[in-house]
């Protein structure tokens, strides 16, 4: 669709470079702050309310789920997508999952092990707060593996997303994209407010030191795992109140196309009616 904002918000073609897109622009807000906050609201109803009927499709069999992958630098707003998006949404039709530091176990399996596990079951929304995609990112970066096997994985990815899709899982990858100055604000936030300061890391400034690898290594991502089944969409992040309705609408846009259908019961409702009045008469 012409006005879709996955169309507008869809990776470019190969060669991605992120200097040329702006993580302060707003493409397709429906107004100011204020207006888009509004928008927001109403069209996390509506995504509720059709994340019940897909929730409720797979309860009674069927197979089709969503998952929204979150990947970005250091505050670029992960956490504030779960919590003022996927909030929105009954938590029953709910699984997040985030991706840290492997533990041992998990490291004596394929970098993917842990992520299989991870997969939404049918009629779910699920989150990957952080991926698969960590293992070519600061893998990368940090030279925790060799060019090489870096290299595979990017073609391990593909295949295993693409086997996601054809289990019934919808990806809605989602990069965000932030400027070092708005993160360096952040930063300073964090260390500003006692309140806050839990969420500092030092080792965040060690990954600010490196962001223009870490920037290569997205463009890197954004090239060779953006699919016709599985596309990357970069969200510009230096706005939370865009940044929130850009996902929201990624989010109610998918889901929207799943059309999904509450199911018909296979009993009959009016004998149920009448069975429950018998037998359980209404008294005082």
């Amino acid at each position: 669709m012409a006005d879709s904002l996955r169309t507008a918000l869809r990776a470019p073609a190969a060669p991605v470079a992120l200097a040329d897109l702006d993580p302060r622009s707003t493409p397709q807000a429906p107004g100011d702050k204020e207006r888009t906050k509004d928008v927001a609201a109403a069209e996390g109803r509506r995504l509720a309310e059709l994340q019940e009927q897909l929730y409720a499709e797979g309860v009674t069999g069927g197979r089709r789920r969503v998952l929204l992958v979150l990947q970005g630098m250091d505050t670029s707003g992960k956490g504030g997508v779960v919590r003022h998006v996927v909030g929105a949404v009954q938590p029953q039709g709910v699984a997040v999952a985030g991706f840290k530091r492997p533990t041992p176990e998990e490291l004596r399996h394929g970098f993917l092990w842990r992520v299989r596990r991870a997969v939404p079951g049918p009629g779910m929304l699920g989150v990957f707060d952080r991926s698969h995609y960590e293992d070519v990112l600061v893998g990368r970066v940090r030279e925790l593996a060799t060019p090489a096997v870096i290299e595979r994985r990017y073609k391990e990815i593909v295949r295993f997303e693409q086997q996601l899709v054809d289990e019934g899982v919808t990806l809605v990858k989602v990069f965000l994209h932030l400027s070092p100055w708005e993160q360096k604000q952040r930063l300073l936030a964090r260390l500003d407010d006692s309140a806050k300061r839990w969420k500092f890391d030092p080792a965040d400034l060690d990954d600010r030191a490196l962001w223009p690898a870490y920037q290569r290594a997205y463009e890197t991502v954004l090239d060779r795992t953006s699919t016709g089944t599985a596309p990357w969409y970069v969200v510009p992040a230096d706005r939370k109140w865009y940044r929130n309705w850009a996902v929201g609408r990624l989010l109610l846009e998918t889901v929207e196309e799943l059309d999904p259908r509450l199911p018909e019961p296979t009993w009959d409702v009016a004998e149920q009616r009448d069975r429950l009045i018998e037998e359980h008469p209404v008294t005082g």
